[in-house]
C-alpha cells in the first residue's frame, strides 16, 4: 500500500484513535490530552485527564467517556465541557485500566490487564461491563494482556487483542449484555496486537508496536492486508465516508516515562470503510 499521509506530529504518547463526525479523536497518553483531529491536521483538545492510561469512546448520545485509569474510574463529558464520575472501577480491580468500546445500548465494555506494567509480574487480565446507569459488572477473566476491542458490524460479538497470547479473541454478546464463552477468533503468530477495529467486510485491523505496522486479517487468521510504520503503531481506526482509510498512532516506545515527542497520526488508503464499534 502507498506511504501515509502525516496527519499531525509532536504527539508523546498516542493511543485510542476513534472515527467521530468526520474527525479522529485520539488521546496523548503523554500530554493527558483527548485530541479531535481533523483530516487537514488541524486539531483541538476537547478534555484534559491526568491518567495513564486514559482511553476513550462515546456513548449513542455523542458523550464522550474517558478511562481514568489512575483513578480506577470511567469519566463522562457532559455537553458544557465538564467531566464527571461515569463508574468507578475500583471494586473490581486496582490494577490498569486500559482500552473501552461501547455498544450501541450504551454499555460499556472496559478491560484491565490485571497487573502492573512493566515491572510487575504477570497476572491475567478481565473485561467489565458497565451499564449506562453505572453499574459494573465482571464479565471475562484470565485473559493474557487484553489491549484493543470491537464489537462486530451486527453488534453480536467482541473481540479483543490478547497481547501476551498473540491472538484475537471472540465472545458472544447476550442480550443482557453479559458475555458468553471465549474463543479464537484469529491467531497472529509472531504479532502482539494492540488497537483495533472492523471493517465493513467484517475484517479486523490490528496494530503491532514491536513489528511496526498494521495487519488486516479475516476470521480464522488469513491476512489481507499489511501496512508498515516506521514506528510502533500502537492502534487504528477507519474512516465511514467513500474514501475510506485507515488512520493509526504510532511512537518509539522507551516505557511510560516521559520523552521526547515521537508520536504521529498518519493515514494510509483502506480497502474498505470501518464498521461495528468504535
Amino acid at each position: 500500500m502507498s506511504e501515509p499521509a502525516v496527519l499531525m506530529e509532536g504527539v508523546v504518547f498516542g493511543e485510542s484513535p476513534r472515527w467521530r463526525d468526520g474527525r479522529v479523536w485520539f488521546s496523548d497518553w503523554g500530554a493527558n490530552q483527548v485530541i479531535a483531529l481533523d483530516t487537514d491536521g488541524s486539531h483541538e483538545v476537547v478534555a484534559t485527564v491526568a491518567s495513564f492510561p486514559m482511553c476513550i469512546d462515546f456513548l449513542p448520545d455523542g458523550r464522550l467517556l474517558v478511562v481514568d485509569s489512575a483513578r480506577q474510574r470511567l469519566l463522562r463529558r457532559e455537553p458544557d465541557g465538564s467531566l464527571v464520575r461515569h463508574a468507578d472501577l475500583s471494586p473490581i480491580s486496582r490494577k490498569p485500566w486500559n482500552d473501552i468500546v461501547v455498544d450501541e445500548h450504551g454499555n460499556a465494555y472496559v478491560n484491565s490487564i490485571g497487573f502492573d506494567f512493566p515491572d510487575g509480574e504477570f497476572a491475567p487480565g478481565l473485561i467489565v461491563l458497565v451499564t449506562p446507569d453505572g453499574t459494573v459488572k465482571q464479565v471475562a477473566g484470565d485473559l493474557a494482556f487484553p489491549n484493543g476491542m470491537a464489537i462486530s458490524p451486527d453488534g453480536a460479538t467482541l473481540v479483543v487483542a490478547e497481547s501476551y497470547a498473540n491472538r484475537l479473541t471472540a465472545y458472544d454478546i447476550d442480550s443482557d449484555g453479559c458475555l458468553g464463552s471465549p474463543r479464537a477468533w484469529a491467531d497472529t503468530p509472531g504479532d502482539h496486537p494492540d488497537g483495533i477495529c472492523f471493517d465493513a467486510e467484517g475484517a479486523i485491523w490490528y496494530a503491532d508496536v514491536g513489528n511496526q505496522h498494521c495487519v488486516r486479517v479475516r476470521q480464522g487468521g488469513d491476512v489481507l492486508a499489511t501496512v508498515d510504520l516506521d514506528r510502533g503503531a500502537f492502534a487504528c481506526t477507519l474512516s465511514r465516508d467513500h474514501d475510506p482509510r485507515l488512520f493509526v498512532v504510532g511512537q518509539n516506545w522507551a516505557g511510560p516515562e516521559r520523552s521526547r515527542p515521537s508520536g504521529r497520526v498518519v493515514a494510509f488508503p483502506a480497502p474498505a470503510p470501518g464498521a461495528g464499534r468504535p
